[in-house]
């Protein structure tokens, strides 16, 4: 690990993988962190035409370094990438995180200094006491995730996306913001033609610069229409082989494998289908939540990260995936909004903010039959879960309510959820995870779009089908949104079921009493729920204590 102790300030700067990252220092300014940039030559002629010119064979946190020297926090805007930075200046610490927040950063304040670190668990060593967040233990519940700047340590903040935070040396801060998702203008007179010939040369271009000069790539291929794309422009423009993985959990259980590779054949990729048993994700469940700053409650982290080892044993630097999709273009998930705005008879902005939670469909409307009474008489004063999306479904920035629903997914689910998930995983597997859908000109560029090309009826990602579908089988362009079909009712009654009765209703999560034990108990024995979320909510309760467990809280 890898610490700077400067008067008032610490950094720990441990990258996901567990190895301390490079430090850098321009200007007597110390720079700790992790940086991808991906137009590293525009930058480096942006500096030099403005009189900084810098050595070719530079870092990546060097260059970002020198754009907060010359240019201050706006400088950050420049830069296309996947950043999480520390700097030091004079007596204060910059914290900086990339636009989408592909990267994640922690800090606190303790006795009187401030401790910041890209790693939750390095954090957490300087810290003499720790307590659990209660706040946060809801917001898991109802949301699979955390969804904003708590995390489950009392205390202890993670950075929102697209910020600079000036920490000063006398306990103050002051936020800026270089980058916000924003609407902009667009025309219902031009052709959607037009639109999806603009929209494809982002596309490429997104693809492009996240590929791995002269080495294989690899992408995680679901066979959905977003994964798909990437892996046919990632074919189209790579000079090198281009390999495909798949998923499945055996042949007695729904599988998307026939799409996945009715596209694998039609670009001609080196396809590998990888399948996981329930033993092999209890085996390696505990591992997995490990892994993570913040337990995400998505089963399939597992799986994300055993195949993410299998492209690192074939040599593979680099992964790509077609995360982003939805929350960017307009996926199925937000029909059930739409249908509620459409009928909805409640002024009140919360109650548009509660059908936003409900529509998650996780533990938001258990809660009371679930938390123990402590724990609830603890939290009566607590502010409202509502807060964490109320401000992007009512923002100013946004005209149209589709486009509310986006910037509330990205903001939300895409930056605390799919992107940490991504980088942790595929770090802790041996490769790097890049999202080529979540690039910021392309989402700048799903805010130019005129809604109606994006929902087209109840057609979703429209735009995005017709700017890519040269490239891919119609099967692929217009089959209906599935989701990865995971067994898990199956395994918590067969081969994660001994696990999760010991890990659930075992000495350690009794003493916790964060939960009514006789309502977990009757979810796993299949009562009080309808059927099929019994598994999702055992699942969210079994990644919560194995995370609980992990972080010694």
């Amino acid at each position: 690990m890898i610490s700077e102790v400067v008067q008032h300030l610490i950094i720990s700067a441990v990258v996901p993988d567990g190895e301390p990252s490079g430090t850098v220092q321009l200007d007597r300014r110390p720079v700790a962190g992790t940086a991808r940039l991906f137009n590293r030559a525009f930058l480096l002629e942006t500096l030099r035409r403005d009189g900084c010119p810098l050595p070719e064979d530079c870092s990546d946190e060097t260059v970002l370094l020198q754009l907060y020297t010359q240019y201050g926090a706006r400088g950050f805007a420049l830069a296309n990438g996947m950043f999480a930075l520390v700097i030091v200046d004079g007596a204060d610490l910059i914290l900086v995180r990339d636009h989408v927040g592909t990267r994640s950063l922690f800090y606190t304040y303790c006795d009187g200094r401030w401790i910041a670190s890209l790693s939750l668990q390095a954090l957490r060593a300087y810290l003499p006491q720790t307590r659990l967040n209660l706040n946060a233990v809801r917001a898991f519940l109802t949301f699979a995730y955390l969804p904003g700047e708590e995390t489950l340590i009392e205390g202890v903040y993670k950075m929102l996306p697209g910020r600079c935070l000036r920490l000063k040396a006398d306990g103050g801060s002051h936020e800026e913001i270089f980058w916000e998702p924003a609407e902009r203008e667009w025309s219902e007179a031009e052709p959607p033609e037009t639109y999806a010939q603009r929209l494809r040369t982002l596309l490429e271009r997104a693809v492009a610069i996240r590929l791995p000069v002269d080495q294989e790539v690899g992408v995680f291929l679901s066979g959905g229409i977003d994964s798909s794309l990437v892996t046919a422009l990632a074919v189209q423009l790579h000079n090198r082989t281009v390999r495909t993985y798949a998923i499945n959990f055996g042949e007695e259980y729904p599988n998307e494998l026939a799409y996945s590779g009715l596209v694998a054949a039609h670009c001609r990729t080196n396809h590998t289908i990888l399948t996981f048993n329930g033993q092999q994700i209890a085996d390696h469940l505990a591992e997995t939540v490990a892994f993570l700053d913040c337990p995400v409650g998505d089963p399939l982290t597992t799986p994300n990260l055993l195949m993410a080892r299998a492209a690192a044993r074939d040599g593979l630097s680099v992964i790509l995936n077609g995360e982003g999709g939805d929350p960017v273009f307009g996926g199925p998930k937000n029909l059930p909004m739409l249908m509620f705005e459409f009928h909805r008879t409640d002024p009140d902005p919360v109650a548009r903010a509660r059908a936003y939670l409900h529509s998650y469909q996780k533990c938001y409307r258990d809660l009371e039959r679930l938390l123990h009474p402590d724990v609830l008489a603890t939290l009566r004063a607590a502010p409202p879960l509502e807060r964490h999306v109320q401000p992007y479904l009512e923002s100013p920035r946004m005209s149209s309510f589709l486009n509310r629903l986006l910037y509330t997914n990205l903001r939300t689910k895409g930056a605390h959820h799919i992107l940490p998930k991504v980088e942790r995983l595929t770090a802790a597997g041996g490769v790097e995870g890049r999202s080529p859908l979540f690039d910021p000109e392309l989402v700048d560029a799903a805010f130019a779009l005129p809604p109606t090309l994006k929902l087209n009826g109840l057609q979703e990602k429209w735009l995005l089908k017709q700017a890519v579908r040269d490239l891919l089988p119609s099967t692929i362009l217009y089959r209906p949104k599935s989701g990865m079909l995971m067994p898990v009712n199956y395994w918590l009654h067969g081969p994660l079921s001994a696990m999760a009765n010991d890990v659930l209703l075992g000495p350690s999560a009794r003493t916790r009493n964060l939960f009514r034990e006789q309502t977990v108990r009757a979810w796993m024995q299949g009562r009080g729920l309808v059927w099929r979320r019994h598994g999702q909510f055992i699942w969210l309760l079994l990644t919560l204590e194995l995370w609980l467990r992990a972080y010694r809280l």
